[in-house]
């Protein structure tokens, strides 16, 4: 492939894939079907991708524009090889709505900026000796713990806006179970967008939806761009989303490795610079973080077309859509209801996702290290412990982030020198 990995070969007669086969990243399908396939992407990224900035206030217009820039410049720097779409991360919901109440919008695009500098460097290192350090540092129970309490850090803002419009907001929560076991394919794997849908018509049937900035808004324009504001009491904040956007990546291309059955191992540290750098990007001018997106995987286990022609053409239609501030108004106007239902099972989901973590990886509770460690970080983040030291402000996140680390490889050591535990690891 070409060094801007745009250089595809067409998979057959283009137009079919023969069981047992996959379309490859660095092939494609006719362009037709292309095109299709990445109007799939975009379905699939879109309710998760403008959830972010609703719930955290931020332009969805100036998000899906940077979500679309991030994901060009993600294909361009692992040169075509990993396919994925950047869409905003969930990592970054509770440091934007906490630095946003001190410091306001910009103060949380510098933390957003920090985050992805931070990350771009980690991608350098891995780049540079490998991803092993990171398994060392970050085994399962610690991933686990941190995904976890991020999730579960955030159920009061879910139920802040559920309590608002309750019976919407119970809709909406309905409508996202329902559809996730009575539909197959992607319709039930796009059950969060569905339901959201659902619960906003059911919304505008009680009065409950805003129309005033939308009808004001024209039809085409630029997306409103914002600078950012640095201050070191955001760093507590945004330090923990390095370390879970660190475990999406390479599980993101580890993912698609093996489902491809390509070895990208080489490309792992290429995919945390793209996407320390597109989220860098998207906190210079108003948009939220970005990482590599599970969604997009299911189009692509659905499909069997990893072609990263696809997510070309969605990375140009997510452009082309954030050029309309009718459109991107209209995606604010989604009431407090509908986001309270979509909210509690998104950021419960996000919860699960660590606990998830500990069962593929068969983590032992036996053992007192991985019980002690998953215990303490999951209260202080749940919790939303508080620690202030001088203008630095470290809440629950970083603090059970921090706890998490600090336990499992602390009282691994002393354990070890003290032969005191005999439970293994893992079952």
């Amino acid at each position: 492939m070409s060094l801007l990995g745009t250089s595809w070969t067409l998979h057959g007669d283009g137009k079919t894939v023969r069981p047992g086969e996959v379309v490859a990243p660095g092939e494609r399908l006719s362009w037709p079907r292309t095109i299709g396939i990445g109007a799939q992407h975009v379905v699939a990224m879109f309710g998760s991708t403008f959830l972010v900035p609703i719930l955290t206030g931020m332009p969805p217009a100036t998000t899906l524009f940077f979500s679309g820039v991030g994901t060009l410049l993600f294909l361009v720097l692992t040169r075509g090889r990993v396919p994925s779409y950047l869409g905003s991360s969930f990592a970054f919901i509770a440091p934007i709505m906490a630095s946003q109440q001190q410091f306001g919008v910009a103060g949380a695009l510098g933390g957003v900026i920090m985050a992805g500098a931070a990350l771009f460097l980690v991608g350098l290192v891995v780049q540079a000796v490998g991803s092993e350090w990171i398994n060392r540092l970050m085994p399962p129970m610690v991933t686990g713990a941190i995904v976890a309490l991020i999730g579960l850090n955030l159920a009061p803002a879910a139920k802040a806006n559920f309590v608002k419009a309750p019976i919407t907001a119970l809709v909406t929560l309905l409508a996202i179970i329902l559809v996730g076991v009575l539909f197959r394919g992607i319709l039930g794997r796009l059950n969060i967008l569905v339901g959201v849908v659902l619960g906003y018509l059911v919304a505008m049937w009680r009065g409950e939806v805003d129309y005033s900035q939308m009808d004001a808004a024209a039809w085409i324009g630029l997306p409103h761009f914002q600078t950012p504001s640095f201050n070191v009491g955001v760093i507590g904040l945004f330090v923990p989303v390095v370390l879970v956007l660190v475990a999406e990546n390479v599980g993101h291309v580890k993912s698609v490795a093996t489902m491809t059955g390509e070895n990208l191992d080489a490309y792992a540290g290429r995919a945390l610079m793209a996407d320390g750098a597109a989220t860098v990007l998207a906190g210079a001018g108003g948009g939220s973080g970005t990482t590599t997106y599970a969604e997009n995987i299911g189009v692509m286990a659905a499909t069997k077309v990893y072609s990263t022609a696809a997510y070309w053409v969605a990375g140009v239609v997510a452009i082309l859509l954030s050029f309309s501030p009718k459109f991107g108004a209209l995606i604010a106007t989604v009431p407090a209801g509908v986001l309270g239902g979509a909210a509690t099972m998104l950021y419960g989901m996000i919860g699960i996702l660590g606990v998830k973590i500990w069962v593929q990886n068969k983590v032992n509770f036996s053992n007192p290290i991985n019980l002690s460690t998953a215990a303490v970080a999951l209260i202080v983040g749940i919790a939303d412990y508080t620690w202030n030291l001088g203008d630095l402000s470290f809440t629950g996140i970083a603090l059970g982030s921090a706890a998490a680390l600090v336990m499992y490889h602390g009282m691994k050591a002393i354990a070890k020198a003290r032969g005191t535990v005999a439970e293994p690891e893992s079952e």
